[in-house]
């Protein structure tokens, strides 16, 4: 399954791999606590339990993955590419073709967090 979430914030993508960085993960998002972890792997506890993510710089962004997650949870943040090229997009996605409407709404809720939080970051 896929998800995207647009983010009113224009921004470049040398300034996303700048600024969001995985000490800033709290900063950004409150529901996820660092709990271990250096620049690029990180043990974290968030709504779903306590999972280890990478941090990756792609094209147009970044991308976490949560390593140890059975549904293989990934999500990018990037800025100059379709669906929206002059925001940034969150796209995330699941290694399944249909969950719980409960697991849909975490995801949802997750995303909205992230826009939220986004959004409050690249004011400051």
């Amino acid at each position: 399954m896929e998800f995207f979430k647009i983010v009113n914030i224009q921004t470049s993508e040398s300034v996303i791999k700048e600024r969001i960085q995985n000490s800033y993960l709290s900063d950004i998002y409150p529901d996820i606590v660092i709990l271990d972890g250096a620049e690029e792997v990180v043990q974290i506890g968030c709504i779903w339990g306590e999972f280890t993510i990478r941090r990756d710089e792609i094209k147009g962004g970044i991308r976490y993955s949560m390593l140890d997650c059975p549904n293989a949870l990934a999500w990018t943040i990037t800025t100059g590419y379709p669906p929206a090229r002059d925001k940034i997009v969150i796209h995330l996605t699941i290694n399944r073709q249909r969950k719980q409407q409960q697991f849909i709404d975490e995801i949802n809720e997750f995303l909205d967090g992230w826009e939220e939080g986004l959004l409050d970051f690249f004011k400051g």
